[in-house]
């Protein structure tokens, strides 16, 4: 079998270092919010617009204050929104706060207790904003199927999740992922689940392009120092990804030579 030769993470005709996206909620303030970032070596932040102010509550503490625009992609999402006009709408607003940034995370949520996708209200919302002309990232569910429609829609990537948000309970779906993996012509991102360094290095070594987290560093006892351990796992599975591991088996093999044996 071949190796596998890496190819840049590109995102929209950017091209980008770091394979660990992450967001900016659940920090116990906006210092901690900064440093965990910067321990993490992300550079794509996003930030829901409808809960983080970015300059549409003047006067009020401002997170571009401490997340640089001109150092990280600020990549606005739609937490928070539970129809497609609601979730086009908030995109349009992060359009305007931002001098036209085009690039926007895509979610919409069916229900406050599962904060899994709506998945008829997402592809009516993608629609929209792709003849808008967002370059639009979609969280979605782990069906190979709407994966490829959103691709096909025109979505620049699709993220599905690997457990629902917010849980930590890593990658419940290996199989699922695999699969939109195999038919995936977009970056796939994994978004949602990851709790700790193993489930992001795992997420890496299925083949996914990036893994975009928030509550697995930010609730962490130490955010910062999650957020460098994240760093790594990410780094790390890639390098197995492209490595490619030995395979499985039921039985023992010696791992030195049997030849030459002394007898």
């Amino acid at each position: 079998m071949s190796a596998i030769i890496d190819k840049p993470f590109t995102l929209a005709g950017r091209t980008y270092e770091s394979r660990l996206l992450v967001g900016t909620g659940k920090y116990k303030d906006l210092e901690e919010t900064r440093l965990a970032i910067e321990a993490s070596g992300a550079e794509i932040v996003t930030v829901a617009v409808r809960r983080t102010n970015i300059g549409q509550n003047p006067g009020e503490p401002n997170l571009l204050d401490v997340i640089d625009p001109q150092r990280y992609t600020i990549l606005p999402n739609t937490a928070g929104c539970y129809d497609a006009a609601e979730a086009v709408r908030t995109c349009r607003l992060a359009r305007e706060l931002l001098d036209g940034h085009k690039l926007v995370k895509l979610e919409v949520l069916a229900d406050q207790k599962t904060l899994f996708p709506n998945v008829i209200e997402t592809l009516k919302a993608a629609e929209v904003l792709v003849k808008d002309g967002f370059d639009v990232m979609v969280y979605t569910s782990d069906d190979p199927i709407i994966a490829r429609q959103l691709a096909e829609m025109g979505c620049i990537a699709v993220m599905p999740l690997a457990g629902l948000i917010g849980t930590g309970l890593g990658i419940c779906n290996p199989y699922n992922l695999r699969i939109i993996l195999e038919e995936a012509k977009v970056p796939v991102l994994v978004d949602a689940g990851v709790g700790t360094a193993s489930d992001a290095t795992i997420a890496m070594e299925l083949g996914c392009e990036a893994v975009l987290m928030n509550s697995a560093i930010a609730h962490a006892q130490n955010p910062v120092l999650m957020g460098a351990a994240m760093k790594h796992a990410i780094i790390a599975g890639r390098m197995a990804y492209l490595a490619g591991r030995m395979p499985k088996k039921l039985y023992a093999s010696a791992s030195s030579p049997l030849d030459g044996l002394i007898k």
